[in-house]
């Protein structure tokens, strides 16, 4: 099994929520991403997402499912659902009504998987872990769109750990996942023109080795990416920066995401990294 330093404390036997795309589309129109008129092609949705689950699977991950619910198409994206760390997890409070019908879903699911859920507020906004990762002991939160700035007081108080709060600028930038992802305690990919100046000189103080990513390579989802041991799995678009991460002792995996990206979503979104026993 993979062995990964990522994620709030220690090193861990790694393992990833994901849930089947059975009920995936386009439905609905909540980041600029998405166009009711823009159809997905189903069958190639379900090749690209059972070649991540292999490719996972081949990896050595251990591979959680959750059931996917119909009418509820973005349960497929489990990045979403919470922020998870030391056998607690925060649910997420859906920013649009279109998917606030999942969260009773995840409520069931992590409470399944041995976790102590936590729920904000209903009048706050907070999207998981779509706007909330650890970069060592750091919880950075990304705020702008999705996620209030006020949730990440609360979400650092019910985990017990130090938040760093970012502000993010780019609308195609949604969530902090789609221009940030930490890679280990001293290597993160991030994509610049995504964050107000200020946070991103307080995310470049942060990351010892930062691996920048040009606009238009990460509007091709190449940060949403998920370290898996000495390789990170992106989209296609990850071979612009392989050689970055070469240097810092990983190899890229990139897998055709077309389908998932016209609902603004790449590998991290279909992916929620869980520590066993949910812990």
């Amino acid at each position: 099994m993979v062995r990964s330093a990522c994620g709030g404390g220690g090193v861990t036997t790694m393992a990833i929520l994901m849930c089947p795309p059975d009920f995936f589309g386009v439905e609905y129109e909540i980041n600029p991403w998405m166009h009711v008129q823009v159809a997905v092609d189903r069958a190639t949705a379900v090749e690209q997402w059972d070649a991540l689950h292999r490719t996972y699977d081949e990896l050595g991950v251990d591979i959680e499912l959750a059931t996917p619910h119909r009418g509820l198409p973005d349960m497929v994206f489990t990045a979403n659902a919470a922020v998870l760390a030391n056998g607690r997890a925060v649910l997420s409070r859906f920013h649009h009504a279109e998917r606030a019908g999942e969260e009773q879903h995840w409520r069931a699911e992590l409470q399944r998987l041995g976790y102590t859920v936590h729920e904000l507020p209903e009048s706050v906004s907070f999207e998981g872990a779509g706007d909330a990762l650890f970069f060592g002991d750091t919880l950075v939160c990304g705020h702008g769109f999705r996620t209030d700035e006020a949730s990440h007081a609360m979400v650092a108080d019910l985990l017990g750990v130090e938040v760093l709060s970012l502000q993010l600028v780019d609308p195609r930038f949604y969530h902090l996942d789609t221009c940030f992802c930490p890679i280990d305690e001293r290597t993160a990919l991030m994509a610049p023109a995504a964050f107000s100046a200020d946070s991103l000189e307080r995310l470049r103080a942060l990351v010892p080795n930062p691996i920048e990513v040009p606009a238009d390579v990460a509007a091709g989802f190449a940060c949403n990416a998920m370290p898996v041991g000495e390789r990170v799995v992106s989209s296609t678009s990850i071979t612009a920066v392989s050689e970055p991460l070469r240097r810092a002792g990983y190899e890229t995996v990139a897998l055709p995401m077309t389908e998932f990206m016209k609902s603004g979503g790449g590998v991290r979104c279909l992916s929620l990294p869980l520590l066993p026993s949910g812990g």
